[in-house]
């Protein structure tokens, strides 16, 4: 994806987004670039959104994972092109599954559910479309809290963003 070597990237991949930990910065796709210059990685960033509290701890984390290897690195937050949630890989959105957040859908659907025009958010527990929305924010500012109306559990969705 970013012409990085298996072992850079396997070591990227195992720097866990701190808000959702089942997903790697690489599932997220916020590394934008790496690059080598001299003995020290330059990595770019880009958040998921402009605010995002995480950012300073994954820089952290990364620059903690590669001094691990003996390895220098670099972060640099980098906030153009801005992120979408297009971004996220396919195991990535996998794993949200798995751990009980609802994937980020299209634009469109994405709109229909969060006016609540149309039961399109698939309950993450039973797999019911009969799902309804219960606050356009849940437990971070990108995802909505959503309920099953066939199981009655909640559940986060997170919300497509262009």
């Amino acid at each position: 994806m970013l012409g990085i070597s298996p072992k850079i990237e396997s070591l990227l991949t195992s720097v866990s987004d701190p808000e959702i930990p089942v997903l790697s910065i690489m599932d997220m796709g916020i590394v934008r670039k790496v690059e080598l210059l001299d003995d020290t990685y330059n990595i770019e960033i880009t958040p998921t959104y402009s605010g995002c509290p995480a950012m300073d701890t994954i820089g952290d984390d990364i620059v903690t994972a590669f001094k691990s290897k003996g390895l220098n690195a670099t972060i640099k937050l980098v906030l153009a092109p801005a992120w979408t949630t297009d971004w996220i890989t396919e195991r990535g959105r996998k794993s949200l599954e798995e751990y009980g957040i609802a994937a980020p859908r299209s634009a469109e659907v994405d709109k229909a559910a969060l006016l609540g025009e149309a039961n399109t958010i698939k309950c993450t527990n039973c797999g019911s479309l009969d799902t309804k929305m219960v606050s356009r924010f849940g437990s971070t500012a990108c995802k909505a809290l959503f309920q099953c109306n066939d199981c009655h559990e909640p559940f986060d969705y997170f919300k497509c963003l262009k």
